[in-house]
């Protein structure tokens, strides 16, 4: 029986998404800039606004897109042309227990990350309305599980929701930030408050979201073509990233608050802030509640939906706790992820040339260790090397995992010729 058949759930977590369910362009262009209204590119934006020039941000916004859209870019290619999840795909690279690990680290920074999601939205909420705290937490934690239980569809039909809604409102509060210092000559002439180099700014556009980013197939996957799936996904990064970036540098360079959301508290909207934060977080938080139910049933083989109820009530129990306590645990840990999404590209475009034989047929190694032994080369590359973190990362771990498996293959080879003449 092949795994494809093995699936509990149409979302297709442990096989290929057959050709039959693939989405054509505007739904999967949804998707993927829901996927890219991301809460903490608009904080980001923040500190860029308040630390550069209007040139300056521009350039390192373009520049930090470009970087994001290469990368997810590539991931969106291999996802549309194979079908497979980053989890399913790491076992091509990793081996099927070792894909585990990756599916492990990135399904547990998931599932931090949505319970402070519902912490960010239930925080401010309750500020603003008097509403208690907690009933705030579990009324959008189940809101939040039960969509992402649906699974693609629901993703889609919310991103459609979202995105307009996110996009106008977030335009106009913009709009009325600018108009209340005098025009847009006005907030060009804002001067830095504390400058930041380019180097650094580059760091916190790349590293806002290249974690993120590695998930990529998990969406991009159900593209009907190759040219859909990329296209969706770079447009999506250039477009829904900059909107994020430019709603949170305006807000702090007029208000001082990079958080969109406060800036429209402070303007007397409060139904608008509550509603642009409420699906701001809802399309990232079910982002991450589908990827980590793909991912743990990549380890567990429990069907998708099932673990994404359990990881949703986990999350939203402990989001207090996780709110105020594992912010920068969480975000260590994303910093050795996308090492893992270079190593995936190296061994689909440099080590099996563009090919990836039958995911439903092949039979997997347990463990490469020359993949895990490149993803530490990459983590030590983030940590030590000077320049883009994150960008170190993934570009030494291609590299090494390249190196090592030209030499592993160039092993195999002088053993066979040497086993060819002994038996001559």
């Amino acid at each position: 029986m092949s795994t494809t058949s093995k699936n509990y759930d149409h979302d297709y977590a442990l096989g290929s998404v057959p050709k039959s369910q693939k989405k054509g362009f505007l739904s999967m262009f949804a998707v993927m800039l829901g996927f890219t209204f991301f809460s903490a590119s608009m904080w980001t934006g923040g500190t860029l606004g308040t630390g550069l020039e209007f040139k300056q941000f521009v350039m390192a916004v373009f520049m930090g897109n470009l970087i994001l859209g290469a990368y997810t870019g590539a991931l969106a290619y291999i996802a549309s042309s194979t079908g497979l999840s980053t989890h399913l795909l790491a076992r091509y690279s990793f081996g099927e227990k070792g894909s585990y690990l990756a599916s492990f680290l990135l399904g547990i920074t998931q599932v931090g990350w949505f319970g402070v999601g519902v912490a960010m939205f239930a925080l401010p909420v309750q500020k603003a309305t008097g509403i208690n705290l907690y009933f705030l937490i579990a009324i959008a934690g189940i809101l939040m599980t039960l969509t992402a239980y649906f699974g693609i569809k629901s993703l889609t039909i919310l991103s459609i929701i979202a995105v307009p809604s996110i996009a106008f409102l977030g335009s106009l509060s913009v709009f009325k930030a600018v108009n209340s210092i005098g025009g847009m000559t006005q907030l060009l002439s804002i001067k830095p408050t504390e400058a930041i180099g380019l180097t650094t700014a580059l760091t916190l556009c790349v590293g806002s979201f290249i974690s993120g980013g590695t998930l990529t197939p998990d969406f991009v996957r159900f593209a009907k073509t190759k040219k859909t799936g990329v296209i969706t996904t770079v447009i999506a990064f250039f477009l829904g990233n900059s909107l994020m970036f430019i709603f949170g540098a305006v807000g702090a360079a007029v208000t001082g608050k990079a958080d969109i959301s406060e800036v429209m508290f402070m303007q007397g909207l409060i139904i608008p802030a509550i509603i642009i934060l409420g699906l701001n977080i809802w399309t990232t938080n079910d982002n991450a509640l589908y990827a980590s139910g793909l991912g743990f049933s990549n380890i567990t083989k429990i069907p998708k939906n099932k673990l994404v109820i359990f990881n949703g009530l986990i999350g939203t129990a402990g989001a207090m706790l996780l709110y105020n306590n594992f912010v920068g645990w969480l975000t260590l840990l994303g910093s050795i992820l996308p090492p893992i999404g270079g190593i995936i590209i190296a061994d689909y475009f440099f080590v099996n040339r563009d090919k990836y034989l039958n995911f439903e047929s092949f039979k997997f190694q347990s463990v490469n260790w020359y993949a895990v032994t490149a993803w530490v080369i990459g983590i030590i590359a983030a940590k030590f090397i000077p320049g883009i973190p994150p960008l170190n990362g993934v570009v030494c771990a291609s590299i090494g995992y390249v190196i090592i498996s030209g030499l592993k293959e160039k092993c195999f080879q002088t053993e066979a010729k040497v086993d060819e003449e002994i038996s001559l």
